[in-house]
C-alpha cells in the first residue's frame, strides 16, 4: 500500500479525483472554497499518495485508491467485433448550461431573473398608466447583477469543463 501511494500518478488519474471532488460539491459534500482548494490540490498532484487524502472524506470508493488497469490494446481486437459495441454504446446526454452549475448559481440566477421579472413588470404598468414610455430603468437592475452572475458562471463551467487556466 506504502508502494502505491508513492507512484506517480497521471493526469487522468488527477482529472477523475477532480471529476470526484466535483461531484461531492453538487451534493453538498464540500463548499465552494474548499472544493476549489483540493482541486487546485490535485492538479499539482504527482503521486497517489497526494491524491487520496482529497477525496478520503468523501463517501464512494476512490478512482485513486488503485492503480488502473492498462488500458486494451486497439489492435488486438477484429475491426468487425469493433462496429457491434460502438452501434451499442449509449447516446450522449446533453444537458442545458443551467443545468450543470452548482446549486447555489442555479438559486442566484433564479432570484436575478424574478427581480428582473418584478422591474419589468412595474416599468410596463407605470409605463402604460401614464400612456408612453419611460426611461427603461429595469436595464439598470438586470444589466450589471447579470453580467456579474454571467461572469461567475461562466468560469464554473469552464473550470468544470476543464478549461481553466492556473
Amino acid at each position: 500500500m506504502v508502494e502505491h501511494e508513492r507512484m506517480r500518478a497521471s493526469d487522468r488519474d488527477r482529472q477523475e479525483t477532480i471529476e470526484r471532488l466535483r461531484g461531492a460539491l453538487d451534493e453538498g459534500r464540500l463548499k465552494m472554497d474548499e472544493y476549489l482548494e483540493r482541486m487546485g490540490t490535485a492538479t499539482e498532484a504527482v503521486t497517489y499518495g497526494e491524491l487520496a487524502p482529497l477525496i478520503a472524506d468523501l463517501p464512494a470508493a476512490s478512482v485513486v485508491d488503485k492503480p488502473a488497469a492498462p488500458a486494451p490494446a486497439a489492435a488486438s481486437a477484429p475491426p468487425a467485433a469493433s462496429a457491434p459495441a460502438a452501434a451499442s454504446a449509449p447516446a450522449v446526454v446533453r444537458r442545458g448550461v443551467v443545468a450543470s452549475l452548482p446549486l447555489p448559481l442555479k438559486i442566484l440566477w433564479t432570484i436575478w431573473l424574478t427581480a428582473v421579472t418584478v422591474n419589468v413588470v412595474v416599468w410596463v404598468l407605470v409605463s402604460g398608466t401614464v400612456g408612453h414610455l419611460l426611461y427603461p430603468w429595469p436595464l439598470w437592475v438586470a444589466g450589471p447583477a447579470g453580467a456579474a452572475l454571467f461572469g461567475v458562471s461562466a468560469g464554473i463551467t469552464g473550470m468544470r469543463r476543464g478549461h481553466h487556466r492556473p
